[in-house]
């Protein structure tokens, strides 16, 4: 359970969730004054915890690699081959996409780990669900995008190739290179960013719905709404089963539009 449904399950109302449900408490708030307040909260502990789930699997499964395949190098195999085939050979071909493919494979993989707290009992949260972090995401791969694209077409070409649409019309051109530079040199990341940052929010606001909505109608005096309470923690297991769905998309989605981006960037034209 999360903060708040600990919290309301002791008696103390949270319902309805908001901002606050997104809070979590210092580990070492009361050691004010050191290098600790501040640093770790249950969402720095799950995303130092993520990193490191990610890199002790590929450590371990890689520690004897053999010919034929044990069942741990597979697995690592495939994850990585999943990205690899599927998004970046697909869209870059195979000389770009196998130069490119270690990066989208970790972004994928970092992402779903990171996601998929939100359905973890005793977590019940992404660390996605704050901006900070898809924000750090969509910088790094802009970065990587406009790194790519002025390295191939030089800054002048590059900026010829995004903003100035092919065959249009000189006379419209005052019109279409802001709206163009807008939206493939400034919006890119933002994008990228909010689009993960708002389906963990609204997941992880939706699954505190239901749940702390049935802790609230199991300690009101009514029998009735206390029977209700049932159907509320029958939907939050039903949501948190959408919410799976939704943790595994939203990875490929933002590993699959960086790999678009770089593709556009390394691409001769639009």
């Amino acid at each position: 359970m999360t903060d708040s449904a600990i919290v309301l399950a002791e008696g103390d109302s949270h319902f309805p969730p908001g901002i606050h449900s997104f809070d979590f408490a210092d580990w070492f708030s009361g050691l004010s004054g050191t290098a600790l307040t501040h640093m770790f909260t249950t969402i720095t502990f799950v995303v130092w915890l993520s990193v490191a789930i990610l890199i002790v699997f590929f450590l371990w499964a890689y520690r004897k690699p053999q010919i034929v395949p044990t069942k741990k190098q597979w697995m690592a195999e495939s994850a990585y081959g999943f990205i690899r085939n599927t998004v970046a050979i697909d869209l870059m071909g195979k000389k770009d996409g196998v130069k490119f493919a270690p990066y989208l494979a970790t972004l994928f993989l970092f992402i779903l780990i990171m996601n998929l707290w939100a359905i973890v009992p005793g977590v019940q949260i992404s660390p996605n669900s704050h901006i900070a972090f898809p924000a750090l995401m969509g910088a790094l791969s802009w970065v990587i995008y406009m790194a790519v694209g002025f390295k191939k077409h030089g800054f002048i070409g590059f900026l010829k190739l995004t903003c100035v649409p092919p065959g249009a019309p000189w006379f419209i051109y005052p019109l279409l290179i802001p709206i163009e530079f807008l939206q493939n040199l400034i919006l890119r990341p933002i994008t990228l960013a909010l689009r993960l940052f708002a389906n963990m929010f609204a997941g992880h606001l939706i699954l505190l719905v239901f749940i702390l909505g049935g802790f609230e109608m199991l300690n009101s005096s009514n029998f009735l709404i206390q029977g209700l309470s049932i159907f509320s923690f029958g939907m939050g297991i039903a949501m948190t089963m959408f919410e799976l769905i939704v943790i595994l998309l939203q990875a490929y989605v933002f590993t699959l539009l960086t790999g678009m981006y770089i593709q556009g960037s390394l691409a001769d034209e639009h």
